[in-house]
């Protein structure tokens, strides 16, 4: 090949190259942005921008949020021209939906472009005039242009809304749970004890026991009514390791099937009867879905739903994805789940915030109810296997766990000034005695 050859070809490289390298996708580095309140300066991009508050991806995918009023002015400016221009692009591609022989306008388009391009190509290399070059461009400028526009498409494509009053029905059929609404979630509020028996079964304990919770008020479990599906959906082998990824319906969360040490719950017999156990503040959580729950929710219906707003279902015959969950007819999107790992929700679906205070795979959806901590965490009793958990009335149980064939007992109640007493019984009859009042916050 001639020299003359080879500039003519690597120019329009360096075109092509230039033309795909825009703004949003396609190889473009990340934005520099500097935080005023905390004087840093990030990388990441801009996804969007609504209430004052500005959300952005860094190179990890980790999405967080800012107040606008954190960043320079020349930062404001592009944040409302970018939002202003997501808005123009989301309007097109929802008309393109409904128009399908856009779809074939595309395709002609493109063709026109690969024609230009090769038209271009074939005319540098035969008559040798620099004047051809213009065609190339002009074509690889058809195929940018239209590319980027099916691009757009596909990534806002839309799901149905959830319908909030089906959702709060199947809530509302549990003592205790109570659901608020504001126009962008759903509040799911209880005092995180299911209203079944817990704990009998687990023999790997940490000596913890479940006691109250304040899901409530500010507290409470938020469920987005508008999911929107991710570009990057977070597996859940290798993130939230920490946290509720799953809201059940009779207000207990559920956490990831794998522990904090990246270890199947189930499997290594941390877990109760009902697929639960309490973690280190005493909180009582699932970490399988509670499929016993359709007695009360009904077959068909969910028992759970999704921190980023998608149901989770029983098992089904139907075909699943990667994440256990498939896409119905009117575009909506649900999860099931199965009888092996990963049980339920093999990866985020939908669109979630990550607590910035949190990494991988210990990092954790935001935001997350508080829990109350009250005794010291403790270490497992290597042997101990809980064989009886009874509630003798409000706020009063007793624990029963097996060690070494002999029989232990832990009772503990608390009365309404929050003070809390455990009385533990040894298979001598001895009594250890300790109390403890929630630490102020």
């Amino acid at each position: 090949m001639s020299i003359k050859k080879s500039i003519i070809i690597n120019l329009l490289l360096v075109l092509s190259t230039s033309l795909f390298a825009h703004e949003g996708g396609h190889g473009t580095p990340l934005r520099q942005w500097k935080v005023t309140i905390s004087n840093d300066i990030i990388k990441a991009d801009f996804i969007k921008y609504e209430n004052h508050t500005v959300w952005l991806s860094d190179d990890n995918h980790i999405i967080k949020s800012y107040p606008i009023s954190a960043f320079s002015d020349a930062d404001q400016e592009y944040i409302k021209t970018q939002s202003q221009l997501i808005k123009v692009l989301n309007s097109d591609a929802i008309i393109s939906t409904k128009l399908p022989s856009v779809t074939y306008l595309n395709k002609a388009l493109i063709g026109l472009g690969c024609l230009l391009l090769c038209f271009s190509v074939f005319k540098l290399v035969k008559r040798k005039k620099i004047v051809y070059l213009s065609y190339g461009v002009l074509g690889m400028g058809v195929i940018v242009i239209v590319g980027c526009k099916n691009t757009t498409s596909v990534s806002t494509a839309q799901v149905p809304q959830n319908k909030v009053t089906v959702m709060q029905t199947f809530f509302d059929k549990f003592e205790g749970v109570t659901t608020h609404v504001d126009k962008d979630f759903l509040y799911v509020s209880s005092n995180g004890l299911p209203d079944h028996e817990m704990m009998v079964g687990i023999s790997n304990w940490q000596q913890q026991v479940p006691i109250q919770q304040n899901y409530t008020g500010s507290n409470s479990w938020a469920i987005p009514i508008q999911p929107q599906l991710a570009k990057n959906p977070l597996s859940t082998k290798t993130n939230l390791l920490k946290g509720a990824i799953a809201v059940a319906v009779n207000g207990i969360p559920i956490f990831n099937p794998l522990n904090n040490r990246g270890e199947d719950a189930n499997a290594i017999g941390e877990l109760d009867h009902w697929g639960g156990h309490c973690g280190r503040a005493d909180d009582y959580h699932y970490h399988l879905p509670p499929l016993h729950l359709q007695d009360q929710v009904g077959e068909g219906n969910p028992v759970a739903y999704a921190v980023d707003g998608f149901p989770v279902y029983g098992e089904t015959t139907d075909t699943l994805d990667q994440y256990l969950g498939k896409t119905n007819a009117d575009g909506s999107y649900q999860y099931h789940t199965i009888k092996d790992y990963p049980y339920f929700i093999a990866g985020m679906r939908g669109e979630v915030i990550l607590d910035p205070k949190t990494e991988a795979p210990e990092n954790q959806v935001y935001p997350q109810p508080r829990t109350q901590e009250l005794r010291p965490a403790l270490r497992p009793i290597k042997g101990a296997e809980i064989t009886d958990f009874k509630s003798l009335e409000a706020n009063n149980y007793v624990l029963t766990y097996i060690l070494d064939s002999k029989p232990y007992i832990i009772k503990y109640h608390w009365d309404s000034d929050d003070n809390y007493t455990y009385q533990f019984i040894n298979p001598d009859g001895t009594t250890t005695v300790e109390t403890y009042k929630p630490r102020e916050k």
